[in-house]
């Protein structure tokens, strides 16, 4: 396969000692806006996610809950998988890291760092967190006065245990000179000078095993270890491309084009990684990307926390889905929180983004449109072959939109390209419609309606294109709200597309499902919470 042709996606994978929330969606909605984009670009793309299930807290809720930690972790990673389909998530494979294929791999992995020369046994003594399930510098315990930064409400155990270690401090100088050579590797910026001051000076062999467990991988040379959690834990993006037990699709698909991750583990995969591959002889990864967190205000002391399980103040995906839909979901936090940066959720402000951007605007525009097509021409346009569908643009520089477009969201910078989307794209329908006024020339001129209205259905066309990767269901119905189907199907639509004006030898005619003569209402208007 041609290199600029693929495409390997991966996001971070989870803790199942419970159910995903928000702050989890947020990162699985941003890596697959950019899995869709790049699809629609005509990129083969491979978007991995999955569950991390070699841990300590999966044996401790499993034993919670009276389980065996195989039949709970199963039936975790169902729950998670239900949730990532109710939110239109479009990833190709899921792995489970109790997976033979990814034993397998680990357990190929580890071995050739030790044949490298990389790992050795040591003790260790110092502060561990359970939330983490990694141990901690007496840098992060004084900044967290005592307690992980991260999780801030668990206590740190004191450990003093035999593991083996590896020679991460001897990558120092080879990390240092990866990161020169490729300054693109870690985005965006501000984590990559964390990353660089990290390695230039607190850089430390890391322990990557634990005695006396028996809920892991086994190390292979010497079975009475298991595999720690984080080096473990990296090596799914390896294994469920084919490490160990298909040489062949590893070769087809590896290195991965972007690992999109949370900010608070960015060392592990700017440092800890990709100093394993290298141990290993495996090529590194192109890009890591450390999105922010999703914050939420505390309504009684008016406090702001990062959304966590730790926190107590979770929101659980399924829970907005219902009340609103899960596109109302991928709307807000694509628009409303910079994935570079933080964002802030609450009820509130969901149904305020709600009514304004979906409801209000974007919803309200397709019933007018539809419901005029309908009242004023029975649904059939006619032809419109020798009708020109750019009026609806004037002053918009469609094609230079489409290309700034394609950096933004090529760049995860999700909120400008919906921003530009809204601005540039949807007001001019509304402009066009105070300009035109349809619903009066219908009155006077039916032929200058249906130009008017010719114009707003290539509207619809266009707005579907470049609202795809964020709103695939909502593109859709676009889309398929009249016979576009004819011009160019909607699997081939690509950002392109939308700068050709629709022409095609049949009329135009309406699409959409019709009751009583009206179109289904898209985003009724809701109330907060």
């Amino acid at each position: 396969m041609d290199e600029q042709q693929r495409f390997y996606i991966t996001t971070a994978i989870d803790y199942p000692n419970s159910r995903p929330h928000i702050g989890t969606a947020f990162e699985k909605i941003g890596a697959d806006v950019q899995a869709r984009f790049r699809r629609m670009e005509g990129a083969a793309v491979h978007f991995l996610m999955g569950n991390d299930e070699n841990t300590i807290k999966v044996t401790i809720r499993a034993r919670e809950l009276g389980q065996d930690p195989k039949a709970y972790v199963d039936e975790m990673a169902r729950q998670f998988q239900e949730v990532w389909s109710a939110l239109e998530i479009s990833n190709d494979d899921f792995i489970q890291t109790s997976e033979e294929r990814h034993h397998v791999g680990c357990r190929k992995f580890i071995q050739a760092v030790f044949d490298a020369g990389d790992i050795y046994k040591g003790v260790y003594s110092g502060h561990y967190c359970v939330g983490c399930e990694s141990f901690k510098t007496e840098k992060e315990v004084a900044e967290g006065n005592g307690r992980c930064p991260n999780h801030p409400n668990a206590e740190l155990s004191m450990v003093e245990e035999e593991n083996y270690y590896f020679r991460l401090s001897a990558y120092r100088d080879r990390l240092l000179a990866f990161y020169s050579a490729n300054p693109d590797f870690i985005r965006p910026e501000s984590r990559r000078n964390e990353i660089v001051s990290l390695v230039e000076t607190e850089l430390r062999d890391v322990a990557i095993s634990r005695k006396g467990f028996t809920w892991g991988i086994p190390v292979p040379f010497d079975p009475e270890h298991t595999i720690y959690v984080w080096f473990d834990a990296l090596l799914n993006y390896v294994t469920a491309a084919g490490y160990g037990t298909d040489e062949a699709r590893f070769e087809r698909t590896w290195p991965a084009d972007v690992h999109v991750i949370g900010k608070d583990i960015t060392r592990f995969h700017c440092a800890l990684w990709p100093a394993m591959l290298m141990s290993a002889g495996v090529p590194l990864p192109r890009k890591v990307f450390g999105h922010g967190f999703v914050y939420r205000k505390n309504e009684e002391s008016g406090e702001v926390a990062k959304i966590g399980k730790s926190m107590g103040n979770v929101v659980e995906p399924m829970d907005l889905i219902n009340d609103f839909s899960a596109e109302a979901f991928r709307y807000y936090f694509m628009s409303q929180c910079p994935f570079s940066g933080d964002g802030e959720f609450s009820f509130e402000r969901f149904a305020d983004a709600y009514n304004s951007g979906l409801a209000n605007n974007l919803g309200n525009l397709y019933s007018r449109i539809l419901t005029m097509c309908l009242k004023y021409f029975g649904g059939d346009l006619g032809e419109v072959g020798e009708v020109d569908l750019t009026a609806w643009r004037r002053g918009l520089d469609l094609p230079a939109l489409v290309e700034t477009l394609r950096d933004r969201v090529g760049a995860f910078d999700y909120t400008t390209a919906l921003q530009r989307i809204w601005l540039e794209v949807v007001d001019a329908a509304n402009k066009y419609i105070q300009e035109t006024q349809p619903f009066k020339l219908a009155k006077t001129d039916l032929e200058a309606t249906r130009v008017v209205l010719a114009n707003l259905a290539d509207w619809m066309r266009v707005t579907a294109i470049l609202i795809k990767p964020f709103l695939p269901k909502t593109a859709e119905t676009f889309h398929r709200a009249f016979n576009f189907e004819s011009h160019q199907p909607w699997e081939a639509v690509s950002y392109g597309s939308a700068s050709r004006p629709y022409s095609a030898g049949q009329p135009l005619r309406v699409a959409a499902p019709v009751v009583e003569g009206k179109p289904t209402p898209l985003f009724p208007k809701v109330e907060a919470r």
